[in-house]
């Protein structure tokens, strides 16, 4: 009786590759990112500026609009607002409309801080405030159907782009305790809180901390009311190093801002309530401040590319941007270009397969831990680790033995080689 060979027992050949699962890839959130990094991300997605701050201006005031319309907390004005920032960051303006991705960011938010409104209620709200009181419609009306489809599809999207990361900031609640510690009044503590709810039209929640934000937004409204300044700047000022933070990341985070108020001086709470030329002076201000002091910098850990021959070797020109389609332009056969069905990261409609852009070979994990996410990397890096090993032989080749030249064949007298005469008479017979 033959006996019976399985195929656990039979050894590969030499040309057999046993492939074994895919390691899947790790996406760690970032709670904070620098200037640098925002710049990189806004120029792999093709924007420009001018572009990128309309519609980010737009998309935070019709989340306030709805925010007010609805009686929303201010926590959650601020969730939303990080998580429209982060959706950003990774999508194309063409892909979507901004009016779906602030009220998918709205919907995040209310889910994360527990004030919980349907996205029907919210797309409601948006269509009662922009018509007249004679068209307003109810959050069960046909009408908001297929855009409740498309938010909650975005909704998706929206917690990839943050990288499934809970963890928000309140920074106002820093700023009365900031207010209360260096003995600010009312007033300038009241301005300053509306100056922090400028701050989220602009990228300053994902750089800095609440201290920071809470010490800018003070200092600007001392700045513009010109009183008690020595109290948040002089020597009875509350120690930097007692709240964690530091003079440059507060410069920093006051220039964000003072340039948010000179680009855009309507779009904005204070902006709009004071003249622009006040802004100019105290940006100058400032940076005098920064020009005096050597060790303060623009940008906080703001590093250049390497250089390769004086130019930069690792930056890449992006491709010019495509222009927002309109919703009209945004239809074919009927049906919305920018739905889920092809904004999901999985479909061939999207111009980023995913969020991390890899496509679809093995599976995306989040994770909030960036040591250990490492520690898990390079634990996998052992079985996948393909080792070579190179060896030298002496290999004896044959010498050839070289032609010896043996000079010109004779020639016949009337110009040809012998061989060819040889030929014609060949012919010739």
């Amino acid at each position: 009786m033959a006996p019976e060979i399985r195929a656990d027992n039979v050894a590969p050949t030499s040309n057999s590759v046993l492939i074994g699962p895919h390691p899947s890839y790790i996406q760690v959130a970032k709670p904070y990112l620098f200037q640098q990094q925002l710049e990189n991300q806004l120029n792999t997605i093709g924007t420009t500026i001018t572009r990128e701050g309309n519609f980010r201006l737009a998309g935070v005031q019709w989340i306030n609009d709805v925010r007010i319309a609805l009686q929303l907390p201010v926590r959650t004005f601020c969730t939303a607002c990080v998580y429209y920032h982060k959706f950003r960051l990774v999508h194309k303006d063409n892909e979507y409309q901004y009016q779906d991705a602030a009220a998918a960011a709205l919907l995040t938010a209310c889910k994360i801080e527990d004030t919980l409104k349907k996205s029907k209620e919210i797309l409601c709200a948006a269509h009662n405030g922009k018509h007249g009181i004679g068209e307003h419609l109810s959050p069960d009306d046909s009408a908001f159907e297929t855009p409740s489809k498309i938010v909650i599809g975005l909704e998706r999207l929206m917690l990839e782009a943050s990288g499934f990361d809970f963890r928000v900031r309140f920074p106002h609640k820093h700023i009365i305790k900031l207010a209360k510690e260096a003995r600010i009044n009312k007033d300038v503590a009241k301005v300053a809180y509306n100056i922090m709810l400028d701050l989220y039209r602009t990228f300053a929640p994902l750089k800095q901390s609440c201290a920071a934000m809470s010490f800018a937004s003070i200092e600007v409204a001392t700045l513009f009311l010109d009183t008690q300044q020595s109290n948040i700047r002089g020597e009875r000022a509350p120690s930097y190093r007692k709240w964690n933070t530091n003079r440059a990341e507060v410069l920093e985070t006051i220039l964000d801002l003072l340039e948010h108020y000179t680009d855009y001086p309507k779009s904005s709470a204070v902006g709009a309530s004071h003249p622009v030329d006040k802004f100019v002076d105290i940006q100058i201000l400032v940076k005098n401040e920064l020009d005096k002091e050597w060790t303060l910098e623009r940008h906080t850990e703001h590093h250049e590319a390497p250089k390769s021959n004086g130019l930069r070797s690792n930056i890449k020109t992006p491709k010019t941007p495509i222009t927002p389609a309109s919703p009209s332009d945004m239809r074919i056969n009927g049906k919305d270009v920018a739905s889920p069905t092809t904004l999901s990261p999985r479909s061939s409609g999207s111009g980023r397969k995913g969020v991390s852009g890899r496509g679809q070979e093995g599976t995306i994990r989040f994770m909030l831990d960036a040591e250990k996410a490492k520690q898990e990397k390079d634990a996998v890096a052992e079985h996948y680790k393909v080792e070579y090993e190179e060896y030298e032989v002496e290999v004896e080749e044959p010498i050839k033995q070289e032609r010896v030249n043996r000079g010109p064949a004779p020639r016949h007298p009337n110009g040809y080689h012998d061989r060819y005469q040889n030929n014609h008479k060949r012919i010739r017979r």
